[in-house]
């Protein structure tokens, strides 16, 4: 694969990211209320942050230990994930997302209990990142 422009890679994690999600939402409404709930496409911006914010985080952070990479991409995923709502409710009133239904969240933008999915979907963009970049990940970085 040749290597992805920025903006091109950013379009790519909004892509993926979008799509992760609206199957996620839907698959996770239909659990909980017996009928699906879309995606918003208001999330795709967000996802395209992985461009600026996790692809210098995973360049640091490669061939650290698996356990510290996840952690720190889980917590960095939370952190965007409640800035970006609480921007969203700033600007135009609500976030697109509201976690207030669930036992554990903050301010119903987040849900800690998410950390660990969240974690599994940075290392995964530690793949997409190395692809979109022509990169070989360093030997034994992966585990």
């Amino acid at each position: 694969m040749t290597r992805v422009s920025r903006p091109g890679r950013a379009v790519v994690y909004a892509a993926a990211g979008w799509g992760v999600d609206a199957c996620f939402t839907a698959l996770n409404s239909v659990r909980r209320t017996g009928r699906p709930q879309s995606s918003s496409l208001w999330n795709a911006p967000i996802y395209a942050l992985a461009q600026p914010l996790f692809e210098p985080l995973h360049d640091r952070l490669r061939g650290r230990p698996l356990g510290a990479r996840a952690l720190a991409y889980g917590t960095g995923i939370l952190t965007v994930e409640y800035a970006a709502g609480r921007l969203f409710r700033r600007v135009i009133g609500r976030a697109p997302w509201d976690y207030s239904y669930a036992r554990h969240h903050v301010d119903g933008l987040v849900r800690p209990d998410f950390l660990p999915m969240w974690a599994l979907y940075g290392l995964a963009l530690e793949r997409l990142h190395d692809a979109l970049t022509s990169q070989t990940p360093p030997h034994g970085s992966r585990g």
